[in-house]
């Protein structure tokens, strides 16, 4: 067992979230028990997500998706009171990580999509809500765009929507995992083949066809499973506690 507050220390420490100009509260977002024995990891905490904490004894529940965004309704009703009342009815602690799990730079949701897909970063490209949050790097091997839509969704396990921006090989290629597909024109600027990322907006098909950027849309959650689950087996690996992953999304 551990003490919360050593927990979270380390985790601050690692992820250095001070650094990132983010939309939400980064770190103890609901305060439960302070001793931690099980820590249950997941994308996003969903009231399924926290039936399973519940139903498994969970002390401490970490995820890359936690409440209290930005322009998010203060008043504490419907769901957002359900999920509340199920951490605290429980004493269940819930701790969040947002842009600063996507963007470290190996425990991170972006490094863990490289590992993924098989991409050598080369380097990253700075932006205002912090560094590390756009990488772009080689394919291992050069493919045309339905052999590399057949290979994201091979490594994905989910289908990618893809809009051609040219018909050139794909070689090199930008990513940032989750909702970032406005980041296509600093993409584009980097002079890559291909720009992927979690989620696409009406705008983002007319921006990759003018600016000559393909774009992959390749699933929000997909792209975001690997960061909060391989965070939580570091911290296993560093306290006396066990942890769990549990993917809401794909149960299998």
């Amino acid at each position: 067992m551990s003490a919360r507050q050593e927990l979270i220390a380390a985790i601050e420490s690692e992820l250095q979230s001070g650094d990132f100009k983010d939309y939400t509260l980064n770190g103890l977002q609901v305060e439960g028990r302070e001793t931690v024995v099980r820590v249950m990891t997941g994308v996003t905490a969903n009231q399924a997500l926290l039936d399973e904490a519940v139903a498994w004894k969970a002390d401490l529940v970490l995820v890359h998706h936690g409440y209290f965004w930005k322009n998010e309704p203060v008043a504490v009703t419907g769901m957002k009171r359900r999920r509340l009342a199920t951490l605290m009815t429980h004493d269940i602690n819930l701790l969040a990580y947002h842009l600063p799990l996507d963007a470290h730079a190996t425990l991170g949701n972006n490094m863990q999509l490289a590992k993924r897909l098989d991409l050598a970063p080369s380097g990253c490209l700075d932006g205002e809500l912090g560094r590390g949050l756009l990488w772009h790097g080689e394919m291992s091997s050069s493919m045309d765009h339905a052999a590399f839509a057949a290979h994201v969704e091979r490594r994905l396990g989910r289908q990618p929507l893809v809009i051609a921006g040219h018909a050139r090989p794909i070689e090199r290629v930008a990513w940032c995992t989750g909702g970032a597909q406005d980041m296509l024109p600093l993409a584009a600027e980097a002079g890559v083949d291909a720009f992927i990322s979690g989620e696409i907006s009406e705008r983002t098909t007319h921006m990759a066809r003018e600016m000559g950027v393909t774009y992959v849309a390749a699933g929000h959650h997909a792209t975001e499973r690997d960061g909060v689950r391989v965070l939580g087996d570091w911290l296993a690996s560093r306290f006396d506690i066990t942890h769990r992953f549990v993917d809401i999304d794909n149960p299998a």
